[in-house]
């Protein structure tokens, strides 16, 4: 991560309100700018990655579990009153470089609770990745299990329920690629 020094998670206490359990590993860039969030990291062997240049203002990150991993790419933007969670043993949430979250976005690796059939899970978290360079706008949902290519965009409001190919748009609830072989500028 160009060789940006990392700091643990008393990094993070100064503006943030943070509670992680022993046993997990949070690794911020010095460079990083970490502030009104909230983490919550509970079981053992998580690890929470914020890159270099990362700026997240007002987010809540949560990790219930256990092994699982959440990281947030160089140059990442992520806006107020965003949601990411991992909450099940081994999932893994990626978020590419130079990424741009707006207000409200949720990203769910699960369903936050089980749904039993005849006593048994219907309903298992599965990883999410999302590549660099890719846009959520305002209160856009993620759930379980998708991929994002690089270079993509996702309009408000839409619920991404399906893999989105890189440089391409999507949009609606569930969400579907309206538009392929596209670019977005800052």
């Amino acid at each position: 991560m160009s060789g940006d020094q990392h700091l643990g998670p008393w990094r993070l206490r100064w503006r943030n309100k943070v509670r992680v359990d022993g046993g997990n590993e949070v690794l911020v860039a010095r460079s990083a700018r970490v502030r009104g969030c909230y983490f919550d990291i509970k079981g053992q062997g998580n690890r929470l990655v914020i890159g270099p240049r990362a700026n997240l203002r007002g987010v809540r990150l949560q990790m219930l579990g256990n092994g699982c991993e959440l990281l947030v790419g160089e140059g990442t933007v992520i806006g107020e009153d965003c949601f990411l969670s991992c909450r099940e043993e081994g999932t893994r949430l990626s978020v590419g470089a130079d990424g741009m979250f707006s207000r409200y976005v949720k990203i769910m690796a699960g369903d936050g609770h089980d749904i039993l059939q005849d006593g048994v899970k219907i309903n298992p978290a599965r990883s999410i990745a999302i590549g660099d360079h890719v846009w959520l706008a305002d209160a856009v949902t993620v759930l379980k299990g998708v991929s994002i290519g690089s270079g993509a965009v996702v309009g408000i409001g839409s619920v991404v329920t399906r893999d989105v190919p890189g440089n391409a748009i999507a949009a609606g609830n569930p969400s579907r690629v309206v538009k392929q072989g596209v670019e977005w500028v800052r």
